[in-house]
Order: structure tokens, then C-alpha cells, then sequence
């Protein structure tokens, strides 16, 4: 693992929301953090803990093609604060209401996985909830990260009608406990 030392320096914006990442979804506690309702910490211990400025983190928001965080401002104190938008393992409430989902959902993977799925469905894993794209493009990218992409389309409107919640998140992507075999439909080129 990384150094995640306040002595960090980070040569890259891409590195940066690497720690960023890991700090807001999997170790809050590292910096003396504790995950507030919606997933909110204040910016500036964040900051202190990792050595970045203000406007480094502000750009890596701002950049980020995944939109995985949100700055704002706690309406209570007017203090900035940051959150990862999903993809926690750690415990968070995130204040996601369950929202009617489109038809058609879809999950990027990689080959590797696929018998685990056509077993069990997708499951969270180390996460609270299966992370599922609105579009095959976005699919697309998130399968590519493990290699030759393999796209799974996820019948949302049919396991909505069965009683399964469905949240998105404030970057658009969908999420849900876990998809039964009985939802996911495979390419015919790997059937």
C-alpha cells in the first residue's frame, strides 16, 4: 500500500484522487475521520492529512470524468466539506432514496468473473451496494480497468417490479444490494 502520511506529496492529479478515494471510501479513520451523513467530512482536515491545497483537491473534483466526489458547504456551519459519491466499504448512510430505475442498467466486467455471475448474480462484494452504469459507454470504461471489457445488461425495470430498491448517486450511478443471475443478460459472444 501507499504511504498515506501527511508527508505525502502527490506528482499527479491522478494520484491524488487515488488517495482520495481510499481515504473517503475505505479509511476515513486514517486521518481521524468519521463519515457524517451523505458520506460529508470537512475539507480541511482532509487537506492537512494528505499536504494538498484547497485548489489541488478542487481541481481533482472538478476533473474527475467519474464525478467520484462532491465538495460543499455544511449548512449548518458554512465550512467546506468533501464526500466520495459511492464505493464505500466502510459503514456511511449516504441519505440515498430509493429511486425508480430505467428499464436497462448495465454492469462492465472483466472475462475472469463471469462464472462467479452466472452463479451467484453481481454482488456488492467489498462494498455496500453493486455499481451499475446508466450507458454502455460508462460500462464500457469501468470493464476496460481489469482488460478486455465484457458488458452485462441488467434488467432494472424487472428486478424494480420484483420488489429490489434501486439509489443513484449524485455522479448518475446506479446502485443496488444485488442482482440475481436471474436479471443479468450475457453477450451472445460469451454465452
Amino acid at each position: 500500500m501507499t504511504n498515506h502520511s501527511s508527508s505525502s506529496k502527490f506528482p499527479s492529479d491522478k494520484q491524488l484522487s487515488h488517495q482520495l478515494s481510499y481515504l473517503l471510501r475505505h479509511a476515513p479513520h486514517e486521518a481521524g475521520l468519521t463519515l457524517q451523513p451523505g458520506g460529508w467530512v470537512p475539507l480541511e482536515p482532509v487537506l492537512a492529512h494528505l499536504g494538498v491545497t484547497h485548489e489541488q483537491v478542487a481541481r481533482v473534483v472538478a476533473a474527475s470524468d467519474k464525478q467520484r466526489f462532491s465538495l460543499g458547504k455544511a449548512a449548518e456551519t458554512g465550512l467546506e466539506r468533501i464526500r466520495a459519491n459511492q464505493g464505500h466499504s466502510v459503514s456511511v448512510d449516504l441519505e440515498l432514496l430509493p429511486t425508480l430505475p430505467p428499464a436497462v442498467l448495465y454492469h462492465g466486467t472483466y472475462p475472469g468473473a463471469l462464472p462467479a455471475i452466472r452463479a451467484a448474480g453481481l454482488k456488492a462484494m467489498n462494498r455496500h451496494h453493486v455499481h451499475l452504469s446508466p450507458d454502455v459507454a460508462t460500462a464500457t470504461k469501468v470493464g476496460a480497468r481489469r482488460g478486455s471489457p465484457v458488458i452485462l445488461i441488467v434488467q432494472a425495470g424487472q428486478m424494480h417490479a420484483a420488489g429490489h430498491q434501486f439509489y443513484v448517486s449524485a455522479n448518475g450511478v446506479w446502485l443496488t444490494e444485488h442482482v440475481p443471475p436471474e436479471f443479468v443478460e450475457f453477450p451472445p459472444s460469451v454465452k
